[in-house]
């Protein structure tokens, strides 16, 4: 095998399909890249298992200036090789292969290392019985943004890992919950032309890794199998095994009404909790409480070992009965980041019930945080 691109194009597919390797890994090879070169096109691809990253240079693409000069096929190591490629010195480079060593020039530069066989590199999953849909890029970040907070980083209940998507039709309804707090975005799509009905849970993290990629994207093609789900980008192509099992039930867990609430700023709210947290973090529980009384909301925050914070907001309305209620600062200052500034509801049906975050005005649960209170007697 040997080409010649430009370096800086070599470096954005390189980046991109190493997003799906680990240093961490049962199967050896998957520490490596694989580099395949054809008569049309040079195909990298990176996996770690969960998910799997192929993604493609065509020689038609001048940008790149790629030039096939003999095909074929090697693994490297992922991390050392990106490491050479990046610090190459000239604006091209050539990769040439002899059997299973790799030489690599750019400039005055020239390093050899060791690779492994290509054949031994585990195949992409195939994929039966497969409901394809496209949908807005645009449209799947707001779902993955809004509702990756909530999922669980504990592997005890692997299924809390993932993001819950109940399709039907046109509608998405995506749910995490890690049993402390929970997010629910449900979506219309747009320009969907194919409807599915399928109920599938991607782990959070391969969202992530995805979300990373959509950036530019207009649309995506999905195919969504028993135990897989693919998305093409085009040029890239992401595969990410699917989550086995029942997710619990949710709907139930959200309030249906609410004793009190409050309308506030989330820029407001999200930079008094910033001040409170400031004491909350130096405690033991990291805990802040909510006051709201006789229309005056008071948030405080607490440490017995450095000392306490306590400030009056500013908010565009409060309703209901007294309350006090105390939560993790960190689950609610996340809920805010999602809605951007804008003006949220809170709810809340007692100081040791559930309370939720919705757009102010919202009456749906399209976009709804809910968070579970911390008992504090």
């Amino acid at each position: 095998m040997q080409f010649s691109i430009n370096r800086q194009a070599f470096i954005k597919i390189l980046n991109d399909v190493s997003r799906a390797i680990s240093s961490r890994t049962t199967i050896p090879i998957l520490t490596n890249v694989k580099i395949v070169l054809n008569d049309e096109e040079l195909v990298l691809t990176g996996s770690n298992s969960d998910i799997s990253i192929e993604t493609r240079i065509e020689q038609s693409d001048t940008g790149a200036q790629l030039v096939i000069k003999e095909t074929g096929g090697i693994t490297l190591p992922a991390t050392f090789f990106s490491n050479i490629v990046k610090n190459l010195p000239a604006d091209d480079m050539t990769l040439a292969v002899d059997g299973v060593r790799a030489h690599i020039t750019s400039g005055a530069s020239d390093f050899t290392i060791n690779g492994q066989d290509v054949r031994n590199y585990p195949q992409l999953p195939e994929m039966t019985d497969v409901q394809t849909l496209s949908v807005s890029a645009a449209q799947l970040v707001d779902i993955i943004s809004q509702t990756k907070i909530s999922a669980s980083t504990q592997e005890s209940r692997p299924i809390l890992t993932g993001i819950h998507l109940a399709l039907n039709g046109n509608d998405v309804k995506a749910v995490t919950t890690d049993s402390h707090r929970l997010s629910q975005r449900i979506v219309t799509l747009t320009g969907t032309e194919t409807t599915v009905n399928a109920d599938v849970i991607i782990p959070a993290k391969s969202f992530n890794e995805l979300q990373s990629l959509l950036e530019g994207q207009d649309r995506v093609d999905i195919k969504l199998a028993a135990n897989q789900a693919v998305f093409d980008l085009g040029h890239t192509t992401f595969y990410s095994r699917l989550l086995e099992g029942n997710y619990p039930e949710t709907d139930r867990l959200i309030p249906t009404e609410s004793t009190t609430q409050l309308t506030i700023e989330a820029s407001t709210l999200l930079g008094a909790i910033n001040r409170a947290s400031l004491l909350s973090h130096e405690s033991r529980n990291n805990v802040v409480q909510l006051t709201l009384a006789d229309g005056v909301v008071t948030l405080t925050g607490t440490s017995q070992e450095v000392g306490r914070v306590q400030e009056e907001l500013v908010t565009t309305s409060v309703e209901g009965e007294n309350l006090e209620i105390s939560f993790n600062p960190d689950y609610v200052r996340d809920a805010l980041r999602v809605f951007s500034g804008k003006p949220v509801d809170v709810k809340f049906t007692s100081n040791l019930r559930p309370f939720t975050l919705t757009p102010a005005g919202e009456t749906d649960d399209k976009q709804l945080q809910l968070i579970t209170p911390v008992r504090t007697f």
